[in-house]
């Protein structure tokens, strides 16, 4: 089960992950590498690794398009 907690530490992985990370992996190595560096900050089970990658993997357009604004924004280094 993916909580909410889980959710917001996600999506602070998603922002701290460089641009150029985030718009040059392809789709499979981006879920990887989202879903190990948040299982860096927090232990969980298969079942939720299973439910975040499937929630990375529906969400990999939205992060693209963050990770284009951010970069249009001049926010790509951190």
């Amino acid at each position: 089960m993916i909580t909410a907690k889980m959710m917001q530490q996600l999506w602070a992985v998603i922002e701290s992950t460089q641009v150029n990370t985030l718009l040059q992996f392809n789709d499979s190595d981006l879920v990887k590498l989202l879903l190990n560096q948040f299982a860096n900050h927090q232990m969980i089970d298969a079942q939720t690794a299973n439910n975040l990658n499937t929630y990375i993997e529906s969400r990999l357009p939205l992060i693209r398009d963050i990770a284009e604004e951010r970069q249009s924004l001049g926010q790509g280094i951190l």
